[in-house]
């Protein structure tokens, strides 16, 4: 009877040894393998200190920005937008698109127009020197133009509807102010959409289309960082 009991204990002792090391067994092997499931798929948590600060801002909206083409390849925008603002639409007057018809079609547009408030600053559209001064009418001396020559770059552009704060002969770089949106309420009353009249003209004489030199794009406001 006591050799049955002692038969008893001792399988009954190696089947306990047998339970715990298959229990030790398992959770080593789910130590083991938990790294690597959620290396592959499983849940993970997420680190917003490693995502650009941009990324967790909300977009409000697009806006319209003008870029200038690089054509000396230095990096550089080489055109500006003068106004900053849209190209003029269709109005009572016509179009302010480059081509656009003009005088029942005996003509066309030799610019861009491009939306201005009255006394807006105004920027010069390239660098170079002031080359002249004008009047953009024979009969109107409140209306006047900029011109503004790159010998580099090779080419000119006039800036109608100024009122000019550089002089002749003087260096301006581009974007940089050269005076003040003069409104067109007066001359053209019947709804004209004021703006200023951009020309760019190349070493032959032709005018060319500003709106290839100075590009439009939409891109998104984001709502500003939290401080």
């Amino acid at each position: 009877m006591e050799a049955t009991t002692s038969k008893a204990a001792r399988t009954a002792q190696r089947r306990l040894l047998l339970a715990t090391g298959f229990m030790l067994a398992v959770a080593g092997a789910s130590a083991i393998a938990a790294p690597v499931v959620q290396k592959v798929g499983g849940p993970k948590s997420l680190d917003t200190a490693q995502i650009a600060p941009q990324a967790l801002q909300p977009v409000l909206a697009e806006e319209l920005v003008w870029r200038g083409v690089d054509v000396d390849g230095d990096g550089q925008a080489d055109f500006a937008n003068p106004t900053g603002k849209d190209t003029r639409k269709e109005d009572a007057y016509g179009h302010g698109e480059f081509g656009a018809s003009r005088d029942g079609g005996s003509r066309r547009h030799e610019g861009v127009d491009f939306i201005a408030d009255a006394g807006q600053s105004v920027a010069a559209p390239i660098s170079g020197y002031v080359s002249k001064l004008g009047f953009a009418y024979a009969d109107d001396a409140n209306l006047k133009f900029v011109e503004i020559t790159n010998p580099a770059l090779r080419y000119t552009a006039r800036i109608f509807y100024v009122d000019p704060e550089v002089e002749v002969g003087q260096a301006v770089q581009v974007g940089q102010r050269i005076g003040a949106h003069h409104t067109l309420e007066r001359k053209y009353p019947g709804g004209m959409t004021d703006h200023v009249h951009l020309e760019i003209i190349d070493t032959r004489g032709a005018r060319i289309d500003a709106t290839r030199l100075i590009t439009a794009r939409y891109e998104p406001v984001r709502a500003p960082a939290r401080g």
